[in-house]
């Protein structure tokens, strides 16, 4: 979709009228921020924008966007979304989900979608609770989680979004955080010009059913220890005094830290989100504190063909050769027989 720097718009233009009802301090007034931000940046004329959403606290998202939008059913968004896109191109569609509406109900939509490469921006809200539903636990809530429906702790291993997307055969990915507006809306704009499915994870904060879930890797005390960066190009650094780094030492990822055993920068990974092997990306998706620091910004952006792109083309192409024009050519064609 071709941008027009001359559109001179702000973050208020995609402010719609209505009063956001999302609890006070909830992590989505950030995100709402950030993605209004971006917005702006993109030179893409309002009526060009669909905010599509399931069912869940992130999903009223479209009503506070200025934009065309679609309110629609638990876990079927990114259906609905593919839908929009494949039926006009032209739009710039975002897909609005949690964890619980994209990765159960919805699971199955949202690995085709990815899987399909569909021209979507998927956000995906990750609380690691059922919010909206007072407080049960998510397909990402972890290992012995006490909730509403598992009084004594769940016992199930956790979703990893990313480990999902690029099972899928996912083109981009990237992680951010609530609190860092300035990360989201530099990511959520990278995701908007990427051509193909993105997919962006936000680690957001339930204040009532699932406060401070991750305050451990976030709170600002430790988070420049307990995360890393991650830039195209650049090489993988982080901590409070940018004194630590990752190394590949055989088919794992090793933390380092520079000044010791002569290790320099040049010792040090260097970010490459666009190699289309998804090796290295996949572990990066999957650090977990406290093996490894929690990898943000965008770890994946590889090229490659779309669903919509390549439907158009075939479309093109039968029609040049097809005898069937229209639907009386459809319905005298074959078999036909008149009845007297």
């Amino acid at each position: 979709m071709a941008e027009n720097l001359h559109l001179n718009y702000t973050p208020k233009d995609f402010k719609s009228d209505q009063e956001v009802r999302w609890c006070p301090g909830c992590g989505n007034h950030a995100v709402l921020n950030a993605i209004q931000k971006a917005l702006s940046k993109l030179g893409i004329p309002k009526e060009r924008f669909a905010f599509i959403s399931g069912i869940g606290c992130s999903s009223r998202l479209p009503y506070y966007m200025n934009t065309y939008g679609f309110h629609s059913i638990h876990g079927r968004a990114a259906a609905i979304a593919t839908g929009v896109k494949t039926a006009n191109p032209q739009l710039s569609v975002w897909n609005i989900t949690g964890d619980g509406d994209a990765l159960a109900i919805g699971g199955n939509h949202f690995i085709h979608a990815v899987r399909r490469n569909i021209d979507i921006n998927i956000i995906l809200f990750n609380n690691a609770i059922y919010g909206l539903t007072k407080g049960q636990y998510s397909p990402t809530s972890e290992k012995g989680f006490v909730t509403r429906t598992s009084p004594f702790g769940t016992i199930e291993e956790p979703c990893l979004v990313g480990e999902i997307v690029i099972g899928a055969k996912g083109k981009f990915f990237a992680r951010t955080f609530d609190a860092n507006v300035e990360l989201s809306t530099r990511i959520f704009t990278e995701a908007a010009k990427h051509k193909g499915a993105s997919v962006v994870e936000v680690l957001q904060n339930c204040v009532i059913y699932n406060n401070g879930v991750y305050d451990e890797i976030t709170n600002k005390e430790v988070r420049d220890d307990r995360t890393i960066i991650l830039k195209h190009g650049e090489p993988m650094i982080f901590g409070k005094n940018n004194d630590k780094g990752l190394m590949l030492e055989g088919m794992k990822l090793k933390i380092v830290r520079l000044g010791e055993n002569n290790i320099t920068e040049k010792d040090l990974l260097v970010h490459d989100s666009g190699e289309p092997d998804p090796g290295i990306h996949y572990m990066l998706a999957n650090m977990r504190y406290p093996d490894y620091p929690l990898a943000l910004g965008v770890i994946r952006s590889v090229e490659g063909n779309t669903y919509e792109t390549d439907m158009e083309e075939q479309i093109s192409k039968v029609r040049k050769t097809a005898k069937i024009k229209c639907v009386d050519d459809l319905l005298t064609s074959g078999l036909t027989w008149i009845v007297d």
